[in-house]
């Protein structure tokens, strides 16, 4: 598993599972000082190992440097059943002065000597995870600036060696990360990733600790991405992600956003839609940004963000309550929006708690900083009280602010470099209490769609929003990428939505002629493919596509979600990509621990590739398959050998139809 890998970890310790080293090598830069793990002012004090649960393995190895009097504390988790470890560091002031710390890299390791290509993603607004692949020449640097995770890049990087071993590493971090690949004198490749060290250095006084952000990795072979991203979403669902009653059952949601957004919505629409979604057999309905405001609707929701008891009476005149009721008593779970790090210009917070706004240079940067301690305690109590009082299963979390380097206010509770670092721990903080407070509640992450999409929310939450866009092509892109590195459970994504604002590929339009039920089928069986969303005017649907919904709806709930839940995803297909590059056919196929069910998706994209062979995996070359279509076609039975080498044949597919098939080991 590692044979393309020289070093991972300090030179000359046993080698652990998957030919991991536990070690302290990494990369920390004190008052202008840099030291790594084995650099010799620091001598090692102890090293230890335990067992926190079955199948982890946690190394910590000490070090003390008495020159300028600190202590590092070296972490290594090896998930002994996949070929996946994290790294991270503390860091404690053991002397009588105060110094900064301005660089922490957990996670550095040494590769062997060969030609690597760097693969990675761009990121932003609507056009989340375009790849980027390129030879690695001296030095390749992946991070961003913009104070979300996944603005600009998103916090993932696999260096693939010519004979196909590869390494994936993620920051597990939802502000500032970087990742830094360097060519050796000696032609092999140094890999540091951590906290990004821009605009960034930490004051610690006498006794203190800081801790890094976690970095996980995966080493992988055969240049197969499979051979990480499926061993990251096991290790995801076993020791990461948090879980509630709701994030376990995985409901189908409905939510009101693009079909109404804040301009449409009101208490009469929504009831109107969630009485229809009841009877689709949707299992969730979510009122998202409409609900807020002042009292008479005379100020923009976005302007007085944080002043989170004000609700739109206009709208909503009997209160949010009311509507909660309503769609409990229909039997489904009531979703809710709000954005509780946001701070909008007129809101009345920064004047009742003037310690509250994050500001850098004397302007105000947008956000309530959880740096301070006492604005996490009142971002918490807030979300506690809405919750609370209006009976909330699912909270959709959304930020739409780029803190960039973050506050650098000095008098509520951080310094002036580290005032991002604090927030999102801070951040951290408030999810984690209201998840102990709130255990079957659903935490939804969300930031202007697909923003903050890290390993890190993904320890805090219970679900990912991908992007606010949903056309076809952009949503199988965007779906395809995240599944490198998260589990398919996690990942909510909507189906073609019907937009009221403009967007220039956001054309969805349930009354068009040119709308068959084949195309329709395909819109919808992408939002399938994770956790299942829909945004649509639903007592404006035409009958016909109502009935096709209702019947969606149950096909997941009944077939779908179990695999969506528990499988190992394989992608069939190289990544489709926006405006008509990439592969322009996709199958995704779900395999059930055991070996014995899978299920398999295909679409075909618009282009010129009439037909394609898709070759499954993970199947038994001499056992036999019972292939089920569940659009009604013939059943047919084929073995292991012939699925995998050959493949199933597609040729009569139009453009914009998909194919939903479960595939059955014949027993005997």
């Amino acid at each position: 598993m590692s044979a393309g890998l020289s070093r991972l970890g300090l030179a000359g310790e046993p080698a652990l599972s998957h030919g991991i080293r536990a070690g302290s090598d990494f990369v920390l830069q004190l008052g202008g000082v840099r030291f790594g793990g084995r650099s010799a002012s620091l001598r090692r004090i102890e090293a230890t190992v335990s067992s926190p649960a079955p199948g982890i393995r946690h190394h910590t190895v000490r070090l003390r440097c008495d020159k300028l009097f600190f202590e590092v504390d070296s972490h290594t988790i090896i998930y002994e059943e996949e070929p996946v470890f994290e790294r991270w560091v503390t860091v404690r002031n053991a002397g009588e002065a105060s110094f900064h710390v301005e660089r922490i890299d957990p996670l550095q390791l040494e590769l062997s000597l060969g030609e690597w290509r760097v693969l990675s993603y761009r990121s932003d607004w609507g056009a989340e995870f375009e790849p980027e692949e390129a030879p690695l020449g001296e030095s390749f640097i992946a991070e961003t600036r913009w104070g979300r995770s996944s603005k600009g890049m998103h916090p993932w990087v696999a260096l693939v060696r010519d004979d196909g071993a590869l390494l994936h590493v993620s920051p597990m971090w939802s502000g500032n990360w970087k990742i830094r690949c360097e060519r050796r004198e000696d032609g092999g490749v140094a890999v540091a990733a951590g906290l990004n060290d821009w605009a960034f250095f930490k004051e610690l006084a006498p006794g203190e600790t800081m801790e890094s952000p976690r970095v996980a990795a995966a080493i992988g072979s055969g240049g197969d991405l499979h051979t990480v991203s499926i061993p990251l979403a096991r290790v995801g669902r076993r020791h990461w992600y948090p879980r509630s009653a709701v994030s376990d059952e995985l409901p189908v949601e409905w939510n009101h956003w693009f079909s109404y957004e804040d301009q449409l919505i009101d208490a009469d629409t929504f009831k109107a839609n969630a009485a229809e979604a009841a009877k689709l057999g949707f299992e969730a309905c979510t009122l998202d940004a409409g609900w807020f405001g002042d009292a008479e609707g005379s100020l923009h929701w976005h302007d007085i963000r944080g002043d989170w008891d004000k609700v739109n009476a206009r709208r909503f005149p009997d209160g949010i309550g009311e509507i909660s009721e309503y769609v409990r008593g229909l039997g489904m779970r009531f979703g809710f929006w709000c954005e509780i790090e946001g701070l909008g210009p007129q809101a009345s917070l920064a004047e009742r708690s003037p310690s509250f706004p994050a500001s850098r240079e004397g302007e105000p940067l947008g956000y309530v900083c959880l740096g301070n301690p006492e604005a996490r305690a009142w971002a918490y109590a807030e979300l506690d009280r809405l919750i609370r009082n209006y009976r909330c299963d699912w909270i959709k979390l959304d930020f739409n602010v780029d803190p960039k380097a973050g506050c650098d206010r000095c008098d509520h509770g951080h310094g002036a470099g580290d005032g991002l670092y604090e927030h999102i721990w801070g951040l951290y903080d408030v999810l984690d209490r209201l998840r102990a407070a709130h255990p079957d509640v659903l935490l939804e992450n969300c930031s202007s769609g697909g923003l903050r999409l890290d390993l890190g929310m993904a320890r805090h939450s219970h679900a990912s929003f991908l992007s606010d866009p949903d056309w076809p092509e952009h949503s199988l892109q965007i779906f395809w990428g995240v599944s490198t590195f998260l589990a398919a459970d996690r990942a909510l994504h909507w189906s073609y939505s019907d937009w009221i604002c403009e967007h220039p590929r956001q054309r969805f339009d349930p009354h068009s002629p040119a709308l068959t039920l084949a195309k329709f089928d395909y819109y919808t069986r992408i939002g399938m493919l994770g956790a299942f969303g829909v945004s649509q005017r639903l007592p404006d649907l035409p009958a016909a596509l109502s009935e096709r919904l209702a019947r969606h709806a149950e096909q997941y709930r009944t077939t779908v979600r179990r695999f969506v839940r528990g499988g190992d995803l394989y992608r069939l297909t190289e990544q489709p990509l926006r405006e008509g590059r990439g592969s322009r056919w996709a199958a995704f196929q779900y395999a059930l621990e055991g070996g014995g069910e899978h299920l398999l998706f295909v679409f075909r994209l618009d282009g010129d590739e009439t037909r394609r062979h898709i070759k499954l995996r993970a199947l038994e070359a001499e056992v036999t398959y019972e292939l089920e279509d569940l659009d009604g076609g013939p059943v047919r039975r084929l073995t292991g050998a012939e699925l995998t080498a050959t493949g199933l044949l597609f040729e009569d597919y139009a453009e914009e139809q998909s194919g939903l098939f479960v595939l059955r080991k014949v027993e005997g």
